[in-house]
């Protein structure tokens, strides 16, 4: 006798909820299920990072105040290295950031490109808000030099320079991959989308206006923000009926560079 079972149904008759999150027929539940899970995730260090500031966890205050000093002393004798900091933090900024990826969308809108303007908007705008409210509920204070080569106001945790400047690498890198070849091209805006983010964190914390902590707070959650509304963006194509995208090599619409229409 067979021991096969139908497949568990909701009163309605329909494939229950469980079934439908995770059935591999269901591409849209199952897509959306991932991407949930995959959001989730990311923000899980973010979370005990941020739990570790808040308690003021010894071992990281200790790591935070150690590599700060060290810097700072770098820094104190060695005022070349100061300017270089101040400019790549100065030009590299949550403002002018936000200018270039407003200029993206606008050739995006131009484009045709909505959905994918849409997307970019999103994922700045979300980042842009998360990072001063989570500022104001964390409250901490920067870093206290007798002799400091930098000032900033406001609060320290997460790092607004970090965050934006992983989310304009992530909206950047995400929309120009279509437009590389798969070679030397492609490669070379990885490092160059990776190097934005990371020499901007290290610039601010160079330049002992930040913690490490903060820094690496401002990556996780910069990164988790364009996790989550990319997985959002790639969970619609799939209702779209558009053919599926791996982003990290296809960007979120490949289709931009010859049918915008459809992006």
């Amino acid at each position: 006798m067979s021991t096969h079972r139908p497949p568990t149904l909701a009163p309605t008759g329909q494939p229950s909820w469980r079934r439908r999150r995770l059935d591999p027929d269901h591409s849209l539940g199952l897509r959306l299920t991932l991407a949930a899970t995959a959001a989730f995730l990311v923000l899980v260090p973010f979370a005990l990072l941020a739990l570790l500031v808040l308690g003021a966890w010894a071992p990281l205050h200790r790591l935070d105040t150690a590599v700060t000093h060290a810097l700072h002393d770098y820094a104190v004798d060695h005022p070349a290295w100061v300017v270089l900091m101040r400019i790549w933090s100065d030009v590299f900024a949550p403002m002018p950031l936000r200018a270039v990826a407003l200029l993206l969308v606008i050739l995006l809108l131009r484009r045709g490109a909505r959905r994918l303007a849409l997307w970019a908007t999103t994922t700045m705008v979300v980042g842009g808000l998360i990072g001063p409210l989570l500022k104001l509920l964390v409250g901490r204070d920067r870093p206290e030099l007798l002799d400091p080569v930098a000032r900033a106001a406001g609060y320290s945790f997460p790092s607004g320079h970090a965050l934006n400047a992983t989310l304009a690498a992530g909206v950047l890198l995400l929309v120009l991959l279509p437009y590389v070849g798969r070679g030397v091209a492609r490669v070379a805006l990885w490092v160059a989308a990776v190097l934005l983010a990371a020499v901007t964190g290290l610039s601010r914390v160079a330049l002992g206006v930040h913690f490490t902590s903060d820094v690496l707070g401002g990556w996780l959650l910069g990164v988790a923000v364009v996790a989550a509304t990319t997985a959002a963006f790639t969970s619609w194509r799939a209702h779209a009926g558009l053919r599926p995208v791996q982003p990290a090599r296809d960007g979120v619409s490949p289709e931009v560079e010859r049918h915008p229409e459809e992006a």
